[in-house]
């Protein structure tokens, strides 16, 4: 398969966000429980932060579990949250090969203790990686992330240590979960859905979209080489002529 090159200079992409979305769907048409589309799905994470990395992809981030999954039935969310403590245990070694540094954004106050200790301890065991980022927005609402960054914003002011003039479009981004991540370049969606799903609303102001028809478990190297392809014959203006 023919490798895609892509750098800085290539139209600028170096960060990819991706709404993987279509586990439930891919297992229903196959007549099985949705819990087999989720563990073909953790595969499929996998291969796609395996395929970023060795295309250049500088920061990879995607979206694993919304604060609205958690209205999901019991049993659907104790099999994500299962598949997490398994990722979160076997995948240092690879992490590490790879030169992968791994960082999670969203509520961590709403995960089992357990989940989020080895979170913690998983970011800090690849912090000094540096080929490639990928940042997993777990537990996460985008809503939840701004009003949180308006709350610190308010308590400084009323500290006294920042003036209301002080505030602008800098100041505010340094307060999200991204602060020290690039904004996405490109935001992906599978599985034919075509909204954003309360997903890097600050972050994705002068991102490109592409809404894939494949399922997330089908989603594979392939699709993402072609959708960089895509990407590339863009022409992004930022709001310029």
């Amino acid at each position: 398969m023919k490798r895609t090159d892509v750098t800085k200079e290539d139209n600028s992409l170096q960060h990819i966000a991706i709404i993987m979305d279509g586990n439930g769907r891919w297992a229903k048409k196959k007549g099985l429980p949705r819990s087999v589309g989720h563990k073909k799905g953790a595969e499929t994470v996998k291969e796609i932060t395996r395929a970023a990395g060795e295309m250049g992809i500088k920061y990879l981030t995607l979206y694993a579990f919304s604060t609205e999954n958690w209205q999901r039935p019991p049993e659907e969310v104790e099999t994500l949250m299962g598949l997490l403590r398994e990722y979160l245990k076997s995948d240092l070694k690879e992490l590490q090969d790879n030169g992968v540094r791994i960082v999670f954004i969203g509520e961590r106050s709403m995960l089992p203790a357990d989940i989020a200790e080895a979170m913690r301890k998983l970011e800090n065991e690849t912090a000094d990686n540096q080929k490639m980022t990928l940042c997993i927005a777990l537990s996460y609402g985008s809503r939840q992330e701004i009003v949180h960054a308006a709350q610190r914003i308010a308590v400084l002011a009323k500290r006294g240590d920042i003036a209301p003039e002080d505030i602008d479009a800098k100041m505010f981004a340094g307060l999200l979960y991204t602060k020290d991540i690039p904004d996405p370049d490109l935001v992906i969606r599978t599985s034919g859905e075509q909204r954003v799903s309360n997903y890097l609303l600050w972050q994705i102001a002068y991102a490109e979209f592409y809404f894939s028809d494949v399922l997330w478990p089908d989603f594979d190297r392939k699709c993402l080489e072609e959708i960089i392809e895509n990407f590339n014959a863009r022409e992004r203006r930022y709001g310029k002529v």
